[in-house]
């Protein structure tokens, strides 16, 4: 079984910037593509970035390129997502994501294992 556990989630201001971080336990952490989803109160859940098993491979959703970096230590087994110039559309739960796979995918059903989640709130 794989745990993931998100941390680093809060309150800042428009234009501030929040670095989110996701431990992964219980299996071989570089075996798998990872990615960041986030999902608004009423809103279904998207894509924000992926990254492959190795890092040399990433992916962005078009309302968080140039403002989001995803990146993974693969010996730290965590994943990370860098946040700049952040919106107030930005709000909301953030979710890191497994897939065993090992690619880079932006579809939810291509990720095996999910995190609880962590709040971000940005403020205008």
């Amino acid at each position: 079984q794989v745990q993931l556990v998100e941390s680093g989630g809060g309150l800042v201001q428009a234009g501030g910037s929040l670095r989110l971080s996701c431990a992964v336990s219980g299996r071989t952490f570089s075996n798998y593509g990872m990615g960041w989803f986030r999902q608004a109160p009423g809103k279904e859940r998207e894509f924000v970035a992926a990254i492959n098993w190795s890092g040399y491979s990433t992916y962005y959703a078009d309302s968080v390129k140039g403002r989001c970096t995803i990146s993974r230590d693969n010996a730290k087994n965590t994943v990370y997502l860098q946040m700049n110039s952040l919106k107030p559309e930005d709000t909301a739960v953030y979710y890191c994501a497994a897939g065993g796979s090992g690619w880079v995918s932006y579809q939810t059903s291509e990720y095996d294992y999910w995190g609880q989640g962590t709040q971000v709130t940005v403020s205008s």
